[in-house]
């Protein structure tokens, strides 16, 4: 089974919801009135759509695109270089080489699809 690299969909009037960790529930009332939730992080899929206005599936699993795509989807979250600024997700393609050997060798605790997915990223500037 292909593991997740991305969880999110985007409701009829544009909004994308994303959810990045496991326990990462975002809700939306769209323009039209409906009520849209993304849940499960990079673990699982929960969505409440409606079916008569559809949300679109964003997601991403291994194997969907190249490498030379999924470093444009696949993203981090950083408080920058000294921890002290707000969150703010970048993507893979964007992150420094020296902020992708730091986020390897210092972070055990992130999904085993990033780590993979940074460490091809190294190769890929190779």
């Amino acid at each position: 089974m292909s593991r997740l690299l991305r969880n999110a969909i985007q409701t009829p009037d544009g909004t994308i919801l994303e959810s990045r960790s496991v326990h990462d529930y975002k809700e939306y009332e769209d323009a039209n009135g409906w009520m849209y939730i993304v849940d499960g992080g990079l673990e699982y899929l929960r969505r409440s759509v409606n079916k008569n206005a559809p949300a679109e599936d964003l997601s991403v699993t291994e194997g969907d695109l190249p490498h030379s795509e999924l470093r444009d989807i696949a993203t981090w979250g950083t408080y920058g270089k000294e921890g002290d600024e707000e969150l703010k997700y970048i993507k893979i393609s964007e992150m420094t080489t020296g902020h992708l050997t730091a986020c390897l060798r210092s972070q055990s605790r992130m999904y085993p699809q990033t780590r993979e997915l940074m460490e091809e990223e190294l190769k890929y500037r190779e």
